[in-house]
């Protein structure tokens, strides 16, 4: 159960970060594998009309803006997990009982920058891409709304770590 829960998390955080066209009713701490990808696409059906109203977004642009999604999404998240891969191994390297490997400290940090560099690049390409039809005041509550889902994601995944069943009523906060 636990690694299911986990599983769902890394999905919504995916999704999130993304924004891909998804955002829909509130899942359940628990999806099953038969269900699940009916709440994925009530999550990104929810996440399009979201953004389509808080952006303004006309059919053309949200059409726009989820192929968008599709193209830069597994990239930006392919990023994020490697990210997070190098920053579990630096931590484990500087909080292990012997003492840390001075080389491969310096192997993940080097990782970590470069990592940082893919990202900033790809979010410039992504960006360029958007400005092809999305207004700059619509960029940049888009940025917003981003931002706003992924501080959400980390707080519903630092409830799971608590323990806390915050899944359910901390999707219906975004809405």
């Amino acid at each position: 159960m636990i690694n299911a829960m986990k599983r769902f998390i890394h999905v919504t955080v995916a999704l999130v970060v993304c924004v891909s066209p998804a955002f829909g009713q509130a899942a359940r701490p628990n999806p099953s594998a038969a269900n699940r990808p009916a709440l994925e696409q009530q999550f990104r059906e929810r996440v399009a009309k979201l953004a389509q109203q808080r952006l303004g977004l006309t059919e053309s642009q949200l059409t726009q803006l989820q192929q968008s999604n599709a193209r830069f999404g597994p990239r930006i998240n392919a990023i994020a997990t490697q990210e997070r891969e190098t920053r579990r191994q630096l931590r484990m390297e500087l909080t292990s009982t012997s003492e840390p490997n001075q080389q491969h400290v310096s192997s993940l940090l080097d990782t970590s920058l470069q990592l940082q560099k893919q990202r900033i690049a790809l979010v410039e390409e992504e960006q360029k891409d958007l400005a092809r039809f999305m207004t700059p005041v619509q960029r940049a509550r888009y940025i917003a709304l981003q931002q706003q889902f992924r501080r959400r994601a980390q707080e519903l995944a630092r409830q799971n770590q608590d323990g806390s069943n915050g899944a359910r009523s901390g999707l219906k906060k975004i809405r």
